[in-house]
């Protein structure tokens, strides 16, 4: 089971990501995650990637792959896996599919969780961060005991500059510029897969369930 994530940041696929992999005891793989354990194993691939970093640039495309493919040929991988996060545009798309074909492998589905941008901004509006622990909230979703202050460590709760509804509008426009062609691409392969995310997330996770056992 050889899984692409695709949907808009705020869209909950990295929380469908999570349920999917414990479901089917596969890993969930974050090209975040990729780098620091690269970086923090000293590699060569990621000494390669901490140069990009440390300067302040983007890890060039084929060195994602790269570490990508790498990573999916680990041991914990051979009963599939889960992107999460890459592929984000056609030319990453393109690199993966090539690299894939080399070890005679490939993108068994990409799911895509759909749900509207003003859906997003609306939900992600919400969202409310401890700015001692790190713990987030959400005022509708699942709220504090206490108005604005962690249940966790006591400390007081804001709204992120990432989840302000100007800057998450901003996020959804490059997105729908860079990653919504990645829905052409994957269908015109035929292993996109559609889902509503609007609904309640254990219902998404039902319907992604339903589409993976077809």
């Amino acid at each position: 089971m050889k899984i692409v994530m695709l949907g808009a940041p705020g869209a909950g696929k990295g929380t469908q990501a999570k349920m999917i992999a414990d479901k089917y005891s596969i890993p969930h793989i974050s090209t975040g995650d990729i780098f620091r354990a690269n970086i923090k194993e000293g590699t060569p691939l990621g000494a390669k990637a901490k140069e990009y970093m440390d300067k302040g640039l983007l890890v060039p495309d084929e060195l994602v792959c790269d570490l990508v493919v790498d990573r999916i040929q680990q041991d914990d991988c051979k009963n599939g896996y889960i992107l999460d996060g890459f592929p984000r545009t056609i030319p990453q798309a393109e690199a993966l599919t090539d690299a894939l074909s080399k070890i005679s492998d490939k993108v068994e589905y990409a799911i895509n969780v759909e749900v509207p941008d003003e859906n997003i901004v609306n939900r992600m509006g919400g969202r409310r961060a401890c700015v001692g622990c790190g713990a987030t909230y959400h005022v509708k979703y699942n709220p504090p005991k206490v108005e604005d202050v962690c249940d966790k460590c006591g400390e007081k709760l804001i709204l992120r500059d990432d989840d302000k509804p100007e800057t998450v509008q901003k996020r959804l426009d490059v997105y729908h510029e860079q990653t919504q062609p990645l829905i052409d691409y994957y269908t015109k392969q035929g292993v996109i897969a559609e889902v509503d995310g609007t609904v309640d997330m254990n219902e998404v996770f039902d319907n992604i369930v339903k589409l993976l056992e077809a």
